[in-house]
């Protein structure tokens, strides 16, 4: 018993006259993965229970798409009136309305003859001095205005005939740009009220119940991503300059009692306290550096939270 006593109080002596632990404590952790809501709308399924190991692409809440579907039906409508105009453009004039707007050059003349006509006698009439000044320039405003509605009936014909001009078509196809894109957007929006899993793993929380209306931006569903867990520990500044991306490490897990190999999947390269800069050199031993360790995928039935321990080099 003796023995035992002197052989703690040494270990603890060892712990706290300031020399690096060889060891990195922490806790065993999974990547979170946060679904939130794009829109606030009720839920209206959540097909899967807390606790169940889930697939990427499980579906694991859906949100009533009622409105959206309209969106995305008014977005097709809108791509399709684009369609039939740059359509419409480029296959130019119906001949129905080239033939009616020929017959109505062809009217606009014979209104022109018989202006012209009535000007002439109108003109004649006055140097006889048997009609007013009056007349004669109702006559002349009458072949003008029948001159310049034959003008704008040709011009009428010539767009007609001579079909869209390039600016035209330009502007056509990009309004048809313009609504393709608004109804891709319509249907990601719609796609987004199903939720699902982005990666395998466990889905730890449903933080709303089957037919509460959400918030837009509160999380859904809460997924602890990975087959198995890694460690999260901490390790002291001596031994940072010893780990690099990749090492093989045993990490020993409370209540389990063989060791594990894991490797290290990240590193921080900042210390977690008070820089180093800002310490002695004894003081510097205290630093500590976040590092990860991945263990293998047959240790997926291990939990989150539990304490773990990593052996240094």
């Amino acid at each position: 018993m003796a023995r035992f006593i002197l052989g703690f109080l040494y270990a603890v002596l060892m712990g706290c006259d300031g020399s690096p632990q060889s060891t990195a404590l922490g806790t065993l952790e999974r990547d979170r993965i946060a679904h939130t809501a794009t829109a606030s709308e009720i839920i209206i399924a959540l097909p899967v229970p807390r606790g169940a190991q889930v697939a990427k692409g499980t579906v694991l809440v859906k949100l009533d798409d009622t409105l959206q579907n309209a969106e995305v039906d008014r977005a097709g409508a809108q791509l399709a009136e684009a369609q039939a105009n740059l359509e419409k453009l480029r296959h130019g004039a119906r001949p129905e309305e080239v033939a009616a707007a020929r017959a109505n050059v062809a009217g606009v003349r014979a209104e022109l003859v018989e202006s012209e006509a009535n000007h002439a006698r109108i003109l004649k009439l006055r140097r006889q001095s048997l009609v007013s000044q009056a007349d004669l320039d109702k006559a002349v405003a009458l072949r003008d205005a029948s001159r310049a509605k034959l003008q704008n009936a040709q011009e009428a014909l010539l767009e007609l005939t001579n079909g869209a001009r390039e600016e035209d078509l330009r502007a056509a196809e990009a309004a048809l740009e313009a609504a393709r894109a608004v109804l891709t957007r319509e249907k990601k929006h719609l796609a987004d009220l199903t939720v699902v899993a982005t990666r395998d793993g466990i889905l730890d929380n449903l933080p709303w119940n089957l037919g509460e209306r959400v918030t837009a931006g509160s999380p859904l569903a809460i997924v602890l991503a990975g087959k198995a867990p890694f460690a999260r520990v901490y390790v002291p500044e001596p031994y940072r300059v010893k780990l690099a991306i990749g090492d093989e490490l045993v990490v020993k897990v409370d209540g389990i009692e063989r060791a594990i190999k894991g490797r290290l999947r990240w590193i921080s390269t900042e210390p977690a306290f008070t820089p180093y800069y800002a310490l002695n050199q004894e003081e510097r031993a205290r630093l500590m550096y976040r590092a990860e360790v991945q263990l293998p995928d047959t240790e997926a039935d291990l939990p989150n939270g539990l304490p773990a321990q990593v052996e240094l080099p």
